[in-house]
């Protein structure tokens, strides 16, 4: 009888197995696929639904501005790239390879712009360089010999907003490939009497290169592909993204949309493709022989790495103060009379609770069900073995959203989720079961997880591999469902990467503004939605004091977080 029961457990575990396959792949299927194929199809039609072939294209290309709005936006992805690199390598050089001071505070100011939206930066910088700036007036004409006019709005401004918001990614990235460099090929070049300037072209930036590489292709396509910058501090420069809102929103041309974000797309796939094929000949340079680097004393060096190090994190420190200050004062730069009137949001669109209450429901569903999804297909993808080819589809699907843009992901899901009906092949039009999601707080949530999902697949994905194939191996071959494998086993020894990856979601979820902006109704609007909307209307105290409100919402959330943590740590010690 037991036998039976076995065996019938081991049966019902492997159906629920490939149901949930099936699910993950289904799930992509409607809120990736679909939504993509509704996009491109659209591009070929007009406002009516007719088609028209290349129309759209051909009047888009051929519309005034249309080609300067394509090289500027490379211009400030190349800019961008390029400042990236040097701050990041050099900022990530010197809290790895030198014995600076303050490290723990540094590094928490590097990545302190990961937790605000990108508009944020835009508005601090208006603050210290715009028109009436701090630095601009000579701090309101006391410092008259200080005033520097920097020609904010433009391309500087929106390069100077573009670097703060990619340099936390520049450092993760270049960061870690610093940190797992052999010591043994320094000690050996030092025995050869080879310089250290030698060593570094020699050692350290071989060593480097496919971070370098990395940074350079994430830092392009953020910057190629963001919205808030060019809408808070573009000025008249016009770029992709604010075409393609100025079509949409503006013009109610969705066609013309559609080419925009087709076109924004092509560049971000070929850089993220040139990214991967980097990827697959990178070669583990740490092994279990490797040799930590050991840091010796210098102090040229230290001096140097100190001054460089804390110039920039101050300075990003300095704009988030900028707006904070400005956020508790009465009419910057009239009058700085304290007040909390800039974070009583009751007249503007519903009220301050309405839509910051929207952005933590929508952030905790997103970071909830997205950590389920994320964790569950790469823990499908490589510890089971059946359903080998839909599995591989999965592995697909999971990392496309890194080569797309949030408006464009946004854009698809209008076409396809505003639909009534739908086309089958060989069926038909039918009813489109999915239209009821339109106008709901569920197909913000459901963009969330899709658009920040490769990123979190990536990292599951990564800690899976660490764990022993002997776990499933071993359970296998003793008749152990996989659930209790993975309930019991799987789950505890990757409960930190669960974490990490639940705080991913949220953060993103609280400041990510690209991928929603085109799907929010008045009774779904988010908090960073709210801060675009109350820039346009040139109420940029109540966008910096909303701007500081999620900053201050990620924070203690990740510190809850860590605390938590450290707890869950020490008991396990």
């Amino acid at each position: 009888m037991e036998l039976v029961f076995k065996k019938t457990e081991k049966l019902l575990s492997e159906k629920v197995r490939d149901i949930i396959v099936w699910g993950i792949a289904i799930f992509f299927v409607v809120t990736l696929l679909f939504p993509l194929i509704s996009l491109s199809i659209k591009a070929t039609e007009d406002n009516a639904g007719n088609f028209i072939g290349l129309q759209n294209f051909i009047q888009y290309l051929t519309s005034p501005g249309v080609v300067s709005s394509f090289f500027n936006t490379v211009k400030i992805a190349t800019l961008t790239m390029v400042i990236t690199l040097i701050l990041g390598f050099g900022y990530s050089y010197g809290m790895a390879r030198s014995n600076i001071k303050g490290k723990g505070i540094l590094k928490f100011l590097i990545l302190l712009p990961i937790f605000a939206p990108t508009m944020l930066h835009g508005i601090s910088l208006v603050y210290l360089f715009g028109r009436m700036g701090v630095i601009t007036t000579g701090f309101f004409g006391r410092f008259p010999n200080l005033a520097t006019d920097i020609n904010l709005y433009g391309s500087t401004g929106i390069v100077i907003s573009e670097v703060i918001y990619t340099l936390p990614q520049a450092y993760l990235i270049i960061s870690m490939a610093l940190q797992n460099s052999d010591y043994r090929l320094y000690e050996a070049a030092k025995t050869l009497g080879t310089s250290k300037v030698k060593q570094f072209f020699t050692i350290t930036l071989p060593s480097c290169k496919y971070a370098v590489f990395s940074t350079a292709t994430v830092s392009f396509i953020l910057a190629f592909t963001d919205f808030g910058a060019p809408k808070v501090v573009g000025g008249n420069y016009n770029v992709l993204a604010t075409d393609i809102y100025k079509q949409v929103i503006g013009q109610q041309n969705l066609g013309r949309g559609a080419v925009v974000s087709i076109l924004l797309l092509i560049p971000a796939v070929i850089s993220f493709f040139f990214e991967k094929s980097l990827e697959k000949k990178q070669r583990d340079t740490f092994n279990a022989k490797s040799m930590n680097y050991r840091i010796e004393n210098s102090t040229g060096r230290d001096i140097f790495f100190y001054s460089f190090c804390w110039f920039i994190g101050l300075g990003i420190l300095g704009l988030f103060i900028t707006a904070g200050v400005a956020s508790f004062v009465k009419m910057w730069p009239y009058n700085f009379e304290l007040t909390l009137n800039n974070y009583k949001f009751f007249d503007f669109n519903g009220g301050a609770f309405h839509f910051y209450k929207n952005s933590i429901t929508i952030a905790m569903l997103s970071a909830i069900f997205g950590t389920i999804i994320a964790y569950l297909g790469a823990y499908i993808c490589l510890k089971t073995e059946s359903l080998t080819k839909l599995r591989n589809v999965i592995k697909f699907f999971a990392i496309v959203p890194l080569a797309l843009p949030g408006m464009v992901l946004g854009l698809g899901y209008i076409f396809f989720f505003n639909m009534n009906y739908i086309r089958i092949p060989l069926i038909g039009w039918v009813n489109n079961p999915f239209n009821s999601l339109y106008g709901t707080l569920w197909i913000l949530v459901l963009v969330n997880i899709v658009h920040f999902f490769s990123v979190a697949f990536m990292t599951a994905s990564t800690s899976l591999k660490k764990l022993d194939k002997e776990f499933e191996i071993v359970s296998l071959s003793m008749g152990v469902p996989w659930y209790k494998t993975f309930f019991n086993v799987t789950l505890p020894l990757t409960k930190h990467t669960i974490g990490e990856i639940f705080i991913y979601y949220f953060v993103n979820c609280m400041t990510t503004v690209s991928a929603a902006v085109f799907l929010y109704t008045s009774k779904t609007t988010l908090a960073s939605i709210a801060m675009v909307n109350l820039d346009e209307v040139g109420d940029q105290a109540k966008a910096a004091a909303m701007g500081i409100l999620i900053v201050g919402t990620n924070l203690l959330v990740k510190t809850i977080y860590e605390i938590i943590k450290k707890r869950n740590f020490g008991r396990n010690k």
